[in-house]
């Protein structure tokens, strides 16, 4: 399956586990650390992410959320399926 990058555009959709809280764009996020989600890479390349959100991509959500950084970082040098923004 296809990834895409989805941009966190919150709104009436506040829940970032929720898939309707991003939306496709085109291109790579410009951020990568802060305190709130940016952008996800997930399957499917529609409008919006398949739902519901994979368990790995819930898992680097929480570990974003506490560490503030891009996920995953380890091993070193992964590709990041979460971005952050301040």
């Amino acid at each position: 399956m296809a990834k895409c990058w989805y941009a966190n555009v919150g709104g009436a959709f506040d829940d970032i586990t929720v898939a309707k809280s991003y939306h496709v764009i085109t291109g790579k996020p410009g951020c990568v650390s802060g305190a709130s989600v940016c952008a996800i890479y997930a399957g499917d390349c529609g409008p919006s992410p398949v739902s519901p959100l994979s368990s790995n991509i819930l898992t680097y959500i929480a570990d974003a959320l506490g560490e503030l950084v891009a996920q995953p970082q380890l091993p070193v040098g992964s590709k990041y399926f979460v971005y952050m923004k301040d």
